[in-house]
Order: C-alpha cells, then sequence, then structure tokens
C-alpha cells in the first residue's frame, strides 16, 4: 500500500532479510514495498535506471551521494513509467536545477507510487551487500511503520528473484513497429522481454524498421514480418524460468537468420546452445563495467543491469547443437561472462546495454556488427 506524496519528514526504514535495518526519511510515496536489494554505481541516468524495465521487483539503491539533481524530464524515461519496486538515496536533491526538468525526482516518485528513503548510509548498505550479497528488502514509512521484528516477517514472506518469471509482467501486449529513421534498409523481429525504448531508436537510426513483438510471440509471429534479423531484448527474472523464450530463439537458430541479444537475450542464447545460468553474488549494475571484447581486444566501460549470468567456458571454443561458440566478451572484474558467438552461425549477444542512453557508448558499435551480419547473410 503507498501514498503518493511528498514525504521527505516522515520517518522511514529499511529492512534487509538479514535482519539489518537503516532509519532515515520517505522519500516519494509513503507506505511499503518490497523487493531484492541490488545497488547500481552509476552517478548519472537516474531517470534511465528507473524506467529500466529490466529492475522490476527490485530495490535499486545508488551508490552516488547526490540524486535527482537534474530534475525529471519527459524524454529520457526508457519506457512508459517507473518500474524498481523501490529506492534508496543518501541526500535527494532540494531544489533540482536543469532547463529540461519539469518536476522534482521526489514528486516523480511520489505520483507513481514508489516508495523510497532517503538519509541513510548508502555506503554501507552497499557494502554489506557485497559482503552478504543481493537479498529481499522491505520500505517502510508512514501508516507501514512498526516493530523491526514484524517488518523482518514480511520482508522474508517476500518473493525472491531466483525462480521468478517477470518478463511476461513487463513486455508489451501488442505488437508495434518503430519506423527507420531515413531510407529503410532492413526488417528486424524484436523480442520484448523488458526492452528499453532507445534499443529501437539504435537500429532505427541504421535504417532498421523494427517489429517489437511481445515476450509470447510465435516462430510463426516472428517469420510472419519476414525479417533480415532477429533481436532478443533486456528483461527481468530468472533466466533459467525462460522456457517459452529459449525454444523461439532454438527455432530462429534453425533458420541461421542474423540474431542478436542483449542481457537477458544473452542468456536465453546460453540456454538455447544449452549452457547453464547462475545467480551472481550481487550482480553487475551501473554504467562503468570494464569488459573486454575479446574478439578485437578493445576494452570497452559499459552500462550493465544483471544479476545472473551464462555458465561457459573462457578458454577454447565449445560444440552446441547450432555449431562452435565462443566467449566473445568478458568482464574484467570478475570473468564473468559477457558475450557469446557462434563461428558457424549468424548469431552473438552480449551481457551488458549497448543502447546505453544515459552512457557510456563504447557499445554502440555493436548494433554495426548487427547490421554487417544482415548484409552478410543478403549477399
Amino acid at each position: 500500500m503507498t501514498t503518493s506524496s511528498r514525504g521527505a519528514t516522515s520517518p522511514a526504514v529499511l529492512v534487509l532479510e538479514d535482519g539489518r535495518a537503516f532509519r532515515g526519511r520517505a522519500y516519494g510515496a509513503v507506505g511499503e514495498t518490497f523487493g531484492e536489494a541490488v545497488f547500481s554505481t552509476g552517478m548519472t541516468g537516474y531517470q534511465e535506471t528507473l524506467t529500466d524495465p529490466s529492475y522490476h521487483r527490485q530495490v535499486v539503491v545508488m551508490t552516488a551521494p547526490h540524486i535527482g539533481n537534474t530534475g525529471v524530464n519527459d524524454e529520457d524515461p526508457e519506457s512508459k513509467r517507473i518500474w524498481v519496486s523501490g529506492y534508496v538515496v543518501r541526500d535527494p536533491a532540494r531544489t533540482p536545477s536543469n532547463w529540461r526538468s519539469r518536476r522534482s525526482l521526489d514528486e516523480e516518485l511520489g505520483a507513481q507510487g514508489v516508495v523510497g528513503i532517503s538519509g541513510i548510509d548508502t555506503r554501507a548498505l552497499t557494502r554489506h551487500l557485497r559482503e552478504r550479497g543481493a537479498m529481499r528488502v522491505g520500505i517502510f514509512s508512514g501508516a507501514a511503520l512498526a516493530d523491526e521484528a514484524t517488518l523482518l516477517a514480511k520482508v522474508r514472506e517476500a518473493p525472491q528473484m531466483k525462480g521468478a518469471d517477470l518478463s511476461g509482467e513487463v513486455a508489451t501486449e501488442e505488437a508495434y513497429v518503430v519506423p527507420a529513421i531515413g531510407t529503410k534498409r532492413f526488417t528486424v523481429a524484436a523480442i520484448d522481454l523488458g526492452i528499453k525504448g532507445m534499443t529501437p531508436h539504435r537500429m532505427a537510426e541504421r535504417g532498421i524498421e523494427v517489429h517489437v513483438l511481445p515476450a509470447t510471440a510465435t516462430a510463426e509471429d516472428v517469420y510472419a514480418v519476414n525479417p533480415d534479423g532477429v533481436f532478443f531484448s533486456n528483461g527481468p527474472g530468472d533466466p533459467a524460468t525462460a522456457d517459452h523464450p529459449v525454444a523461439l530463439m532454438r527455432a530462429v537458430l534453425e533458420r541461421s537468420t542474423p540474431l542478436f541479444g542483449i542481457c537477458f537475450g544473452n542468456q536465453i542464447l546460453g540456454r538455447a546452445l544449452g549452457f547453464g545460468t547462475f545467480k551472481l553474488k550481487y550482480g553487475h549494475r551501473g554504467i562503468n563495467q570494464p569488459v573486454q571484447d575479446r574478439t578485437t581486444g578493445k576494452v570497452e566501460v559499459t552500462a550493465h543491469n544483471h544479476g545472473f549470468a551464462v555458465d561457459a567456458p573462457l578458454d577454447a571454443p565449445s560444440d552446441t547443437p547450432f555449431g562452435r561458440a565462443e566467449v566473445s566478451h568478458v568482464c574484467l572484474n570478475d570473468n564473468v561472462v559477457e558475450g557469446l558467438r557462434l563461428l558457424d552461425r549468424p548469431a552473438f549477444s552480449v551481457q551488458y546495454h549497448p543502447e546505453a542512453a544515459a552512457g557510456p557508448h563504447d557499445a554502440a558499435y555493436l548494433f554495426d556488427r548487427f547490421v554487417s551480419l544482415m548484409e552478410g547473410q543478403r549477399a
């Protein structure tokens, strides 16, 4: 239950499932909310973070201390609503200042019923999550406040992220088309598992007409648009539950249609090839993650939002039902698989977000690589 009001003077408490609690002030809506506690290391791009469907059912802790300085505008959202289930900041801006700002972040959170908390030691909370791992959490304010034992019991009753099938909750229900900008060169069928608005825009910039299809789309739906390529988007939840997208991707691989996946789409490709997936201790989230493209040796600074990863061998190509596959990208912080590439079919994926509306833009070339696959297939 939430109340859409600015609660900067109302007490609030954040309770983790291991019993640790942080007291602060309400930020955004007043009430209670639950989710998985994760932290994002980006210093900018809070609007893009809040409206990323991949954050569905997660309470996001911002490690940057000052949030809300540029307010909220109507141009930067990645979807039609805020998807985070809760928001945690240390020092919210008292007065936003930006020529595009239309309202404060506090007002936007309140209007959309997003319960948050401010004034807590987010550095201590982040260190706790790094040591103990992402876990369930609740934020409580207003009438939802009670003794900590009662609140802790509520947190421990909340669903876990492992085993959660969420992409259908955030995907479009009806197909729609994003037209090519300028001369149309290709048609792409994009499977919406939680797609961000900037992704089809990046393709449209390259002359691609993008048909965005629901997560429930079938192979017949995909090929009804006569695609030159197929794209699988980012999205929330545990990839181990995504049996339908995996089956759809296998159908696309069977036909050797050029294929590109990002984030959740990378995990779907991993499963389609026969690899396993696993939950990371605290995930990669933010816009400053170092990744090496092993095909070129180049190191990129990249935008991430994932709590699961593909379990694939790093040292040599693997035999799969669709030919040889190799790990194309790897995280330099922890050697987590950040990309896959088929050597015998036109398919590849990355675990991060090359559309990166808030930056950085080191990985934008991946859309050009997708174009090159479609050009090669057409030739």
